[in-house]
């Protein structure tokens, strides 16, 4: 591999966390309940019901949604798992989301000084040797696989068609996979014997691509990512399975943010 192409792939995901509505410019993490809340970093009181999600805007107060002015009283609906809706508060988005179960609103101020501050992500340099070679191994049928969350209390359920095989200087491992964004590719959360040495140490995340008709894939762990947790504490990013903790030091991939640093060991 060249050093290029991964530096293009490093720089372009270093712009999208800097993003004026990411996971940096979140300021708050509510979890709504039936009984109305107000939140300093968002307009309205905020509750949730059978129905859905609720906000009551005060005279003066709105929002944007889908493009349109919101005033008064404003029904979000009933939000599916993992999904969500983002609604404009001048220049915020007040994101609208189902994590665990629970129905939660994230504000999201490009004014925090978590994303102002931000100057990248630390990683190791690009190595070949870390690219490697594995194949899919899908079970009879998809598994649901529930995990723990960065927040405590919450679980969260993945949908696991298999498992991805490989070899570290010779050591069979494995991953247990979930779906990935794009059909037929997957990601698998995991952590090693860097966690909390000089990787985060609660995750990262590792894409891989569609599998090849013999089952074959690659594993470029030179990509391997840090979740929103390892930026802030208001992420309910999901914890990797049991079997996902790898018993070697996989030195690639992204290191414990800057923001984090304080109390890590980091050569």
């Amino acid at each position: 591999m060249t050093a290029q192409p991964w530096a293009q792939w490093h720089a372009e995901h270093e712009r999208q966390l800097a993003d004026p509505h990411g996971f940096l410019a979140v300021t708050s993490l509510n979890f709504l309940t039936s009984t109305p809340r107000r939140f300093p970093d968002a307009p309205g009181e905020w509750s949730t019901g059978p129905d859905g999600v609720v906000v009551d805007l005060a005279d003066g107060e709105t929002l944007t949604v889908d493009g349109a002015t919101v005033t008064g009283r404003h029904a979000f609906g009933v939000i599916g798992e993992r999904g969500g809706v983002s609604a404009g508060a001048g220049d915020a988005v007040i994101e609208v989301a189902k994590r665990g179960g629970f129905d939660v609103v994230r504000p999201r101020h490009p004014d925090n000084p978590l994303r102002l501050a931000f100057r990248g992500v630390p990683a190791y340099e690009p190595d070949h040797r870390w690219v490697l070679g594995g194949r899919f191994v899908p079970f009879e049928a998809p598994r649901d696989i529930t995990v723990g969350a960065a927040v405590e209390g919450l679980e969260h359920v993945y949908e696991s068609p298999g498992r991805v095989e490989f070899e570290v200087d010779g050591r069979p491992l494995a991953l247990i996979v979930f779906n990935g964004r794009t059909p037929g590719s997957f990601f698998a959360l995991f952590t090693d014997e860097t966690s909390g040495v000089t990787t985060y140490p609660a995750n990262r995340s590792l894409a891989i691509g569609p599998p090849a008709a013999d089952g074959t894939v690659v594993l470029d762990f030179t990509r391997a990512t840090n979740l929103p947790c390892a930026y802030t504490d208001f992420a309910t990013c999901p914890l990797p399975p049991a079997e996902n903790r790898l018993p070697i030091a996989v030195e690639a991939g992204e290191k414990i943010p800057y923001e984090r640093l304080a109390g890590a060991t980091q050569p």
